[in-house]
């Protein structure tokens, strides 16, 4: 398993967990953060052990955006990490899952600020859960700065237009129960249970046919911005082939035995 000093990585069972680790700096991204992200989504993508991902960050909260002098590789760790930046311009966007789409479900766990670039980290996301006191919004425009992590194209897909809209162009925080009322998250627990209700999703995730997982994840983004007729004729191609794999059939045997599945990716 990878990680950096900003970055940490670990495994729960099937689910591999990253964490963003700037805490005295509310998790804002910085180059090590960036390079511990991205290779954390291809150690998910790479390894078939790894069944689901989650995201989450350290000392109570998720991520408050953007550090401009991290980003500017100051200090020896900004430079050494500067290289990977270097040698593929286009990291960062994956990073921030901008450029990138893991095969993997990703689960957020947020808590406290979420803000900004975290924010749109968090539109890369497939289920996303907030404790109670966690805190949303795209603040760029009161900063005369551009959301460029994908927001003005992402949110209006994810929530009413008139609420990305709002978003957008008050650059106001939002609540997680506000958050979770416009449809960008959707679980709002407790205050410091984010991460265990998020692991507790994935477990449900992991008990599923991995194979199926994946095509299902795969089905429902290629065929988002598809008219009905195109989106069910994808829907069929990449579906039909799940049904001819020893998943199906451990599914099917498992079911009738009353058992449950052990599923070995095949």
């Amino acid at each position: 398993m990878g990680g950096t000093e900003h970055l940490t990585v670990r495994r729960e069972g099937a689910t591999l967990v990253l964490t963003l680790n700037r805490p005295d700096a509310r998790n804002a991204l910085s180059l090590g953060m960036l390079v511990g992200l991205y290779d954390g989504w291809v150690e998910a993508d790479e390894d078939d052990t790894v069944r689901s991902v989650v995201l989450t960050g350290a000392g109570g909260s998720f991520c408050a955006g953007m550090d401009l002098k991290a980003l500017a590789g100051q200090g020896m760790d900004g430079e050494r990490h500067r290289d990977r930046l270097t040698a593929d311009p286009d990291l960062h966007w994956k990073a921030m899952l901008r450029h990138h789409r893991p095969r993997k479900p990703v689960i957020a766990a947020v808590e406290g600020y979420c803000v900004a670039g975290g924010t749109e980290i968090l539109q890369g996301t497939d289920i996303r859960v907030a404790g109670e006191s966690a805190t949303f919004g795209l603040f760029e425009v009161r900063r005369g700065l551009f959301p460029i992590g994908g927001s003005t194209v992402r949110l209006q897909r994810q929530i009413p237009r008139t609420h990305a809209l709002e978003m957008l162009l008050t650059g106001r925080p939002y609540t997680a129960r506000e958050a979770a009322g416009v449809g960008l998250i959707g679980h709002v627990v407790p205050d410091g249970t984010a991460l265990a209700k998020a692991l507790e999703i994935a477990e449900l995730v992991n008990s599923c046919g991995p194979l199926a997982v994946e095509a299902v994840k795969a089905s429902v983004y290629e065929t988002a911005e598809m008219t009905e007729s195109d989106g069910l004729a994808a829907e069929l191609k990449r579906g039909w082939p799940v049904f001819d794999t020893a998943d199906a059939r451990e599914g099917a045997r498992a079911f009738a035995e009353k058992r449950p599945p052990v599923y070995k990716r095949a």
